[in-house]
């Protein structure tokens, strides 16, 4: 009975931060033009790679939800330490991770934590960004010599003028064409032959709404349940002195980082889990390295490195990854003992930052939103038996 009660205890904690941290994040998400990251990202060097870095750590997307988008700015043109610092910094932070830890760390680790993942991204775009040399990403537009090549520019320029309204004179002659080129008389499509009403502000927020209670919610819920509960088990069943013994220092960050790295976790849900780690005698610096290597060196991102920047960026980015954030972890526990920060799971002060009315309102409309979704997805599972009975 204890351990429900501490899990809803924990849950109404972080519903209210987690409900906004979720508005947020879909405010980002449909606000933010989709080819922004793509034009914005495509070149090497120090600005790009804090572009990216600052760019992504906001994102409402988690471990899982991040491969994919990394996947298409590389393959749109995406350099290689812009791709890696969007890589890291995305699924370490966000804006509802920050405010979920607020409420169960407190506010120095929501502040430490995403300075230390801008900085671990910034870091491992920098270093995987040194092997750009090896595997620069294929150019379609790539220069031949003689006149051809010219040509074939000049044609992609015309055609990515999609508003102009006087036709062009056609070129006479070429010194690659057998034929005359014939400028073609009709034009098949064109983006201003059809303007289409753009959405207001009603029908964006609309659209935020439901990609926050729907696709960003299902891709963190499983997890972020875990995590609690986790934090729940060590809450109720494990003395706080039972990790104390081994839960500061070099020892403890590398057992963290070796837990992490099999797990296939989100920065939302590693909060939690990070709370009953604090519960159960680890020092913030170690739990800050596990809230950050957890999300960025899962199994499934260090199979995208090696695929799409090349084995030996492996090296740089886990290199990079895990040694920030043991450096950060050291820092922490030592501004922690020198300067006083509280580091400790909120439990039972939520009342002193909201009015319980709120937090259980919160809670419930959270809960409701996750049955939903359960309800939903067995649906889809039993949905094709029922098709083919």
């Amino acid at each position: 009975m204890a351990l429900l009660d501490n899990f809803w205890q924990l849950f109404l904690v972080s519903a209210p931060w987690l409900m906004l941290g979720l508005l947020l994040a879909g405010l980002l998400n449909v606000f933010i033009p989709k080819d922004f990251l793509q034009k914005h990202l495509g070149k090497e060097g120090l600005w790009t790679t804090i572009k990216a870095a600052l760019i992504g750590a906001p994102m409402p997307l988690c471990s899982c939800g991040v491969i994919p988008a990394a996947i298409g700015l590389r393959r749109a043109g995406g350099s290689k330490s812009a791709t890696t610092a969007f890589l890291v910094s995305t699924p370490e932070t966000g804006v509802d991770s920050i405010s979920v830890s607020y409420a169960l760390l407190g506010p120095f680790m929501a502040v430490i934590r995403p300075i230390a993942a801008v900085a671990s991204a910034i870091t491992a775009g920098v270093l995987v960004g040194k092997d750009e040399s090896n595997t620069q990403p294929i150019r379609s537009d790539a220069s031949d010599s003689g006149c051809c090549g010219s040509k074939v520019k000049k044609v992609a320029a015309e055609k990515s003028s999609c508003c102009a309204t006087e036709p062009k004179p056609a070129p006479q002659s070429s010194c690659c064409d057998s034929q005359p080129v014939q400028k073609p008389t009709e034009k098949v499509s064109s983006c201003c032959a059809s303007k289409q009403a753009k959405p207001g502000l009603w029908q964006k927020l609309m659209s935020a709404v439901q990609f926050s209670c729907n696709k960003l919610l299902a891709d963190t819920m499983q997890w972020l349940l875990i995590g609690l509960f986790f934090a729940a088990l060590v809450q109720t069943y494990v003395p706080e002195a039972f990790l104390a013994q081994w839960g500061n220092g070099i020892l403890a960050m590398i057992v963290v980082i070796l837990v992490s790295i099999p797990m296939y976790i989100c920065a939302t849900a590693s909060t939690p889990i990070a709370a009953g780690l604090l519960l159960a005698g680890v020092s913030p610096g170690a739990v800050l390295v596990f809230m950050l290597a957890g999300p960025a060196t899962n199994v499934a991102t260090i199979g995208v490195v090696a695929k799409e920047l090349g084995r030996r960026a492996v090296f740089a980015y886990l290199g990079a990854v895990i040694g920030v954030a043991i450096v950060f972890g050291f820092l922490t526990d030592w501004l922690v003992a020198q300067f006083g920060f509280t580091v400790a799971p909120m439990m039972g002060h939520d009342h002193e930052v909201l009015p319980y009315w709120l937090t259980l309102g919160s809670g419930v409309v959270l809960a409701l939103l996750m049955v939903r979704l359960m309800l939903l997805g067995i649906k889809q599972r039993f949905a094709p038996t029922q098709a083919s009975a």
